[in-house]
């Protein structure tokens, strides 16, 4: 009895193994059956989560990233290619722009010689935002929309005070009209 429960055992042990080993191959077919579209998609998330780990430069408020067809297609053929590629743009968006604050927008071609990095001062941004509409990525920091909002609130803030200082102004102008007001009338008094 224990001799067969020894080889029962073990032969669970092994068609459970067997089991596992096929259902690995399973989803390694599986894998190797996804389509070219869909191994370029995952390769662009791949890229793209790539890009959400480079940190920008104080100086740097806004960039994005425009990537032809093509260089995806090389950069997922060749690794060194897409290294060299994140490190460029790592450089270029790491890179300090003062003493001004600027929009920088990055375009990869299908080789090292077609990559360009153009960046426009926050002053003339319109045209920036009219390149980067249809970018591949994109991350604004936050920081003009936080500016505009605090210009905004000490403009509100500053448009009260002013009414506050009218307001007392007028007050004091009553106060001494009606002090100028009392004394002429008791300097009257004492001359009659």
């Amino acid at each position: 009895m224990d001799i067969n429960t020894a080889y029962g055992n073990s032969y669970s042990a092994y068609t459970q193994s067997v089991k596992k080993n096929t259902s690995e191959t399973d989803a390694a077919a599986k894998t190797s059956k996804m389509s070219e579209a869909e191994e370029m998609a995952a390769f662009k998330k791949e890229f793209y989560a790539d890009l959400e780990k480079i940190t920008n430069h104080r100086t740097v408020y806004s960039w994005s990233v425009n990537i032809s067809e093509k260089a995806f297609e090389n950069m997922k053929a060749d690794p060194q290619y897409r290294a060299k590629i994140l490190s460029l743009i790592q450089r270029d968006v790491g890179d300090s722009y003062a003493p001004r604050n600027c929009a920088v927008m990055i375009t990869v071609g299908a080789a090292s010689k077609d990559y360009r990095a153009d960046s426009w001062p926050d002053c003339n941004d319109e045209e920036y935002h009219a390149r980067s509409q249809n970018s591949f990525y994109k991350r604004d920091s936050g920081k003009k929309d936080r500016a505009d909002e605090i210009n905004k609130r000490y403009l509100e803030k500053r448009v009260q005070a002013k009414k506050l200082q009218e307001k007392l102004l007028k007050e004091d102008v009553e106060k001494q009209e009606l002090e100028h007001s009392r004394l002429m009338k008791s300097w009257y008094s004492e001359n009659k």
